[in-house]
């Protein structure tokens, strides 16, 4: 018999492609998916396609315990609320160990840094209390520390027709490296645990690229591939956000912006562990591939 695997952010981009991969490794029957809104039109495909769909969120834990009824793996994906994280993740944590739950997925974040100086401080300590939560709960575990998706090369630094307007890369990221993993490499690895769990019990995997590269790279990567030069700029941080409060950026645009450049400046992302090259059996999708389907 096989086990019954739930999804979580089934809606989202690494979600849904952990759904579309399980789509052609198992049968629907053995697949469902959390999702907030059954009118979401992910939602209505997923329904169609046979996969049984459970409403709920975060923090509605009766909504949970219903969802997790008669689940065998729960893929958790971390949930994007940093001041409510522990709390909400909690909840997940105590309704999956109520309805017998047998396995969690966790997908956690890598660090360097625990220190309340660290400018990750925060979310670092919302998965260090997610991941003590788990390990304590007594369901067999494996917690995934991903490192950044290499889709937030685009979010930092806009799309092609942006960054054409003003050929520059404007980053307080200093020269710090950054192990970038596409979503496809991540949810790829994931699926591989989701079919054989229990070969992964009780483990902690980093999941981080097979490339290390800084946004100067990055700047001439994509400068070869739009044919314009592209300079990349490196601020203080707070010129940084003066300037970004010039374009009237939101404030917690320019938060995240600031908070993910220190981190990428003082080495949080530079992670070597080839973790996910040995679930995948190969490396990760190349930078400049990616970069190219992003940038072409």
């Amino acid at each position: 018999m096989k086990n019954k695997i739930l999804i979580t952010g089934a809606t989202g981009g690494l979600g849904s492609k952990v759904i579309n991969l399980l789509k052609e490794k198992t049968e629907s029957e053995n697949l469902a998916v959390l999702v907030r809104d059954e009118k979401n039109e992910l939602a209505k495909q997923y329904a169609n396609d046979g996969i049984e769909v459970k409403i709920g969120n975060y923090a509605d834990f009766d909504s949970l315990k219903n969802a997790f009824k008669g689940i065998d793996v729960l893929y958790f994906v971390s949930g994007g609320d940093d001041s409510q994280r522990s709390k909400l993740h909690k909840n997940v944590v105590d309704a999956a160990k109520e309805m017998g739950v047998k396995h969690i997925i966790y997908t956690s974040a890598v660090w360097k840094d625990e220190s309340d100086a660290s400018p990750l401080a925060t979310l670092v300590d919302s998965h260090i209390q997610t991941e003590n939560c788990i390990k304590a709960s007594g369901i067999t575990y494996t917690i995934l520390r991903h490192n950044l998706y290499a889709e937030v090369i685009e979010m930092m630094i806009g799309d092609k027709s942006q960054l054409l307007k003003t050929k520059t890369i404007y980053l307080p990221t200093a020269n710090g490296l950054t192990s970038f993993v596409p979503k496809k490499d991540l949810a790829e690895a994931a699926v591989n645990i989701l079919l054989n769990p229990y070969t992964f019990a009780n483990k902690i995997l980093e999941f981080n690229g097979s490339e290390q590269i800084k946004f100067s790279e990055i700047a001439e990567k994509i400068s070869e591939i739009v044919n314009e030069p592209v300079q990349y700029i490196s601020p203080e941080v707070t010129e940084f956000e003066a300037t970004m409060n010039k374009y009237r950026l939101p404030n917690h645009v320019i938060e995240i912006l600031s908070t993910f450049s220190l981190a990428i400046a003082d080495g949080e992302f530079d992670q070597k562990s080839i973790d996910l090259e040995t679930v995948l059996g190969r490396k990760t999708t190349s930078l400049t591939d990616f970069l190219k389907e992003t940038y072409n």
